[in-house]
């Protein structure tokens, strides 16, 4: 497998080009050589980049194609990469589901607050082969989109400097960073204030006082040495989102099925090895260093856990409302429900 870690301006223009001519020159199929895989994440995040290796190196076990990797935001930025796959700067792309689910909504179903109780339910309703995903994909079919596989990630907290998260009371007034619109939409039902950034500027938000906390998963907290601002940290199902990879459904559509059937493989290996690994980092490194830091672990009782789930409530209805087809979201409840 090769990789290559530059072309970002070459890359921004092709996108640029592509866009402005309306025709999808830069599509390659996997007979023109190494196919282009692009991610905004660099080699550091070692809780999200083994499943990127994970996921190339089993598409190219199975008999698929190799590929030149563009990783960090070499190619295409956090915020690029989905419209760049669509214009065919890129052939295959990772992104986290809370930069794109406004534009996808099907994928909003597993960011919801208290979607689920425990982790492992959680987990099992992203299996690329489960009745979950082939629901979205149905849906991003129509945006010419389709996921392969996705890693469902732990759970997002509450941080804070000044005060812990207990019930929704506590949010009131506080202006918390978000990384999404379902985010922004459960800081606003807690009634506080959502504020978007990007997680580079989080740091010195919280240490001037721009911002009060960050609703974020474990992740963001160690990258950005957040841990030495933060003091406390609520953990429940607040909110979620999924490290994933997409093609577009018409290359996907139009490849041969031995291909077709590697690139599966390395969604489920996205799923299954990146998820293993991802846990297993949280679980054994993260969070050990977020309260080495200094960091109180906040876990609410049942009761201020029932009422952080009816306040949250109303971020159902607008997910709905978004997506717009009642049956499809009712199914999607029910399946997440009964995982």
């Amino acid at each position: 497998m090769r990789r290559r870690s530059f072309l970002a301006v070459a890359g921004l223009g092709a996108v640029g080009v592509l866009a402005g001519c309306g025709a999808p020159t830069g599509w390659r199929s996997p007979a023109d050589g190494p196919v282009r895989a692009a991610t905004y994440i660099p080699k550091s995040y070692d809780d999200l980049y083994p499943g990127v290796e994970a996921t190339l190196d089993a598409v190219t076990r199975a008999g698929g194609p190799s590929f030149d990797l563009y990783d960090g935001g070499t190619l295409l930025g956090a915020e690029q990469l989905l419209p760049g796959l669509l214009v065919g700067a890129a052939d295959l792309v990772f992104q986290t589901s809370s930069y794109v689910s406004s534009s996808f909504p099907a994928l909003g179903a597993m960011e919801l607050p208290f979607g689920t109780e425990d982790y492992a339910r959680h987990r099992r309703v992203f299996d690329p082969d489960g009745p979950l995903v082939a629901l979205v994909n149905d849906e991003l079919a129509e945006k010419d989109v389709r996921l392969l596989g996705g890693m469902p990630l732990t759970y997002e907290y509450l941080w804070t400097v000044d005060r812990p998260i207990r019930r929704p009371e506590d949010v009131a007034g506080l202006r918390m960073r978000v990384a999404g619109e379902i985010e922004g939409e459960t800081v606003k039902a807690l009634g506080g204030a959502p504020v978007s950034m990007g997680s580079a500027e989080v740091f010195e938000a919280l240490q001037r006082g721009t911002i009060d906390g960050m609703l974020s998963y474990l992740g963001t907290v160690v990258s950005r040495d957040l841990q030495s601002i933060l003091r406390y940290g609520t953990r429940c199902h607040i909110g979620s989102y999924t490290f994933d990879a997409y093609c577009r459904a018409s290359w996907y559509a139009a490849l041969d099925p031995r291909t077709r059937a590697a690139l599966d493989a390395g969604g489920r290996a996205l799923y299954r090895e990146g998820t293993a690994t991802m846990v297993a980092v949280h679980q054994d490194d993260y969070l050990p260093q977020v309260v080495a830091g200094g960091v109180e672990i906040v876990d609410p009782t049942p009761a201020e856990l029932a009422a952080l789930r009816a306040a949250t409530e109303p971020v159902r209805a607008r997910w709905e409302a978004a997506l717009g087809k009642p049956a499809v979201t009712g199914r999607m409840a029910e399946i997440v429900r009964t995982a």
